[in-house]
């Protein structure tokens, strides 16, 4: 490239890349540069490069002929085992978060049950009173249908129901209460904390007829909701 050639055009920089382009000269400008060694121009801001001296002192001509050295630049991206350590910190960590979150949910699901419970047996009647006695005796709320239907069965859902036509009444013992214990049965099942109350207490009772059929047929036959014939009809526990 001639000296005329390189004052005649000014180099533009954009960010990544650089653009040579025109300055506008003449021809007869070029030639005259050549002879006055005319500096080059930026033309981003217009500001005058001067030329540095020539380091063969020959003048302006070699003094034109510099150029931009291109710039290296370099990546680290440090210790592997470093980031391996962090992804398994961020793993434990969300596993972490993960059982808080289970925690959280089985807590909300038990005040959940025990608040449905506590109304249960607030409003009282034979599904508050069953209720009651299941949560006594330590048994799932789930069985309470089956000793519903044990009840029905056996008093109607009357507390203070008496039975005076069977053998048991013949000794002088009637079977008595919701699930109509006589009262031998009665003050040996009631659970231990109820023990003071009184038969027709519903849900005394209960906890002592549930106790009862649990000890003597199984927890099957608590499950069914009592025992029956060949034909499905109810026949006690």
């Amino acid at each position: 490239m001639t000296a005329a050639f390189g004052a005649a055009i000014g180099v533009v920089t954009t960010g990544a890349f650089a653009a040579v382009t025109s300055t506008g000269a003449t021809n007869d400008t070029a030639a005259a540069a050549e002879g006055t060694g005319t500096t080059a121009a930026l033309a981003a801001n217009a500001t005058v490069l001067e030329p540095s001296a020539a380091p063969d002192g020959i003048g302006d001509v070699a003094a034109t002929g510099g150029h931009i050295s291109p710039v290296a630049y370099t990546a680290s991206f440090g210790d592997p085992s470093a980031a391996d350590a962090q992804i398994a910190s961020l793993d434990k960590a969300g596993k972490i978060a993960d059982q808080i979150a289970a925690q959280h949910a089985e807590e909300a699901r038990k005040q959940a049950e025990a608040d449905k419970l506590a109304a249960l047996m607030s409003q009282g009647g034979v599904d508050g009173w069953i209720a009651q006695a299941l949560a006594i005796c330590d048994l799932p709320q789930d069985l309470a249908p089956a000793v519903k239907k044990v009840i029905m069965s056996e008093s109607g859902g009357n507390p203070r129901a008496i039975n005076n036509w069977d053998s048991n009444a013949r000794r002088g013992t009637p079977s008595q209460g919701l699930m109509q214990v006589i009262p031998s049965t009665f003050r040996a099942y009631v659970h231990p904390s109820l023990a003071g109350k009184s038969i027709n207490d519903p849900v005394a009772n209960i906890t002592a007829g549930v106790r009862y059929m649990v000890a003597t047929y199984g927890l099957d036959t608590l499950e069914a909701g009592g025992r029956t014939n060949s034909s499905g009809n109810y026949v006690g526990y």
